[in-house]
């Protein structure tokens, strides 16, 4: 319930920053010293949120389906690009956090370029995937766009949880390792019996974020290899019409904010019995 009503107050929260500052702004936006340090506020660079909710049911095109079906459509297609990015990365940060966690040589030698590969900008990388990418073919089976796409949101997905989960891995005390040691536990059965489920906390919101930053990376590589019938593509293509249409624009990105908020919900309803059993499991062990 606290959860519902924040939600519905930060709702709120935006709707009467967007329409107060479009009654009270200038529509030419706030200049100082030669630079724009707020937006213009007409209609044409922020339209009325009860227009663009009017717009979702208005047809994309004369006589054709309506706003909120085809967005619905490239968001449901995306997901799917999303779903096999982010499987991917948070596959490839687990194993990556239990190697680091395991060998403190590969930790020290791997982090900082785990770290260091987040600063490649997403534009330049989406192309040379694609470009490397065109040849490769799995058998009878030949690399196809969307393949190009999950791989982005799989880099983009796979740093967090792997500095997340390796932080986890780490936070069990150290009486608690010794106490394993005592029992003659080996590494497998300390990974799985002790710091796997100290883990949970750190893994959870590491995996929110992962996902939000899947999506992230599924529309910047829809967007940069041209791939269609995505959300990112549907961006493109009504950023065409944002001088005749401007609420048409903003139903997109619509589409694809509830589509990253829709993904972190998914993550947290998969955290929701595997944390309430952690403290079950806890309250019967105090």
């Amino acid at each position: 319930m606290r959860r519902a009503i924040a939600a519905l107050a930060g709702l709120a929260a935006f709707v009467l920053l967007w329409e107060g500052y479009k009654a009270v702004g200038n529509p030419e936006g706030t200049v100082v010293l030669g630079v724009r340090i707020l937006p213009r506020a007409d209609d044409l660079s922020m339209p009325h949120l009860l227009d663009v909710a009017r717009r979702l049911g208005r047809p994309e095109l004369t006589g054709g389906r309506p706003v909120w079906h085809v967005v619905l459509d490239a968001c449901l297609f995306t997901l799917g690009i999303t779903a096999a990015g982010f499987a991917a990365g948070a596959l490839v940060g687990f194993v990556l956090a239990a190697l680091m966690q395991r060998f403190r040589v590969v930790e020290r030698g791997l982090l900082p370029y785990v770290v260091l590969s987040q600063t490649v900008p997403l534009v330049a990388l989406a192309p040379l995937v694609a470009g490397w990418s065109g040849a490769l073919s799995f058998g009878p089976y030949p690399w196809q766009d969307w393949m190009t796409v999950s791989t982005i949101a799989a880099y983009l997905a796979f740093f967090p949880v792997a500095v997340g989960l390796l932080r986890g891995l780490q936070s069990p005390s150290a009486s608690g390792v010794e106490l394993m040691r005592s029992y003659a536990a080996g590494w497998w059965r300390t990974f799985v019996k002790l710091r796997l489920p100290s883990a949970l906390p750190f893994l959870f919101p590491a995996l929110r974020l992962a996902g939000a930053a899947a999506v992230v990376g599924a529309v910047v590589g829809e967007i940069s290899t041209g791939t269609r019938g995505g959300i990112g593509r549907l961006v493109i293509e009504y950023s065409r019409e944002a001088t005749s249409d401007p609420a048409k624009v903003y139903t997109a990105m619509l589409g694809a904010a509830l589509l990253g908020l829709a993904v972190a919900a998914f993550v947290s309803l998969l955290e929701l019995p595997l944390m309430r059993h952690r403290r079950r499991v806890e309250v019967n062990v105090i």
